[in-house]
């Protein structure tokens, strides 16, 4: 593109004018700046090698050459960052949070403090405040953690419960319930 005008100021910068209206300002660290035509498009090119653009919607993507890492913030307050190991998180307005991670893994950070995890093949964990836990399997068991158990139920309704102390409880969908002590030793079965 053709110059229209070229300012060098006492500073060391200089600002270029093109004919079809974009500016260049240029500073005497290493830094410039583009200006669009269009007056709102801004890229500022850093000594460091980060560059940080503005669009027009006001949205800013601030790319950390270092790090290799972008971040984009939306004029509705969402923020993206993007990893250079291809982790993604994501930040919205109401303090949630969702990563995903190289895996494809994806966890979601909500603002109450509980917690959800999407494993790719299906499985969903979910961590409450107090620390108990869901787990469901895509062969659609179901584990329960709390910090006075662990139970897992089973697609034919039997559900097993292993206690802090090592006692074994199973409920089987017949009715039948068959207990262990810590050791495996039966000490109740009710079979029918």
């Amino acid at each position: 593109e053709e110059i229209e005008r070229e300012t060098a100021y006492p500073d060391g910068k200089v600002e270029k004018v093109l004919k079809n209206g974009c500016q260049f300002i240029f500073f005497p660290n290493g830094t410039w700046k583009k200006v669009g035509s269009d007056g709102k498009t801004v890229t500022i090119t850093f000594f460091n090698g980060d560059v940080k653009q503005v669009m027009p919607d006001q949205t800013v993507i601030y790319y950390y050459a270092d790090a290799k890492t972008t971040h984009t913030t939306y004029s509705d307050g969402l923020e993206v960052l993007q990893f250079s190991n291809g982790q993604i998180e994501k930040h919205y307005p109401d303090g949630k949070k969702e990563i995903t991670f190289p895996d494809q893994t994806i966890k979601n950070l909500f603002t109450d403090g509980q917690e959800e995890s999407i494993f790719p093949d299906g499985t969903i964990v979910r961590v409450q405040r107090d620390g108990s836990k869901t787990i469901e399997f895509n062969n659609g068991q179901r584990e329960l953690h709390t910090s006075q158990f662990k139970r897992r139920e089973y697609p034919d309704g039997t559900v097993k419960t292993v206690y802090m102390n090592g006692q074994q409880e199973t409920k089987y969908v017949s009715g039948r319930i068959r207990v262990k002590d810590k050791d495996g030793n039966i000490i109740m079965d009710t079979k029918l």
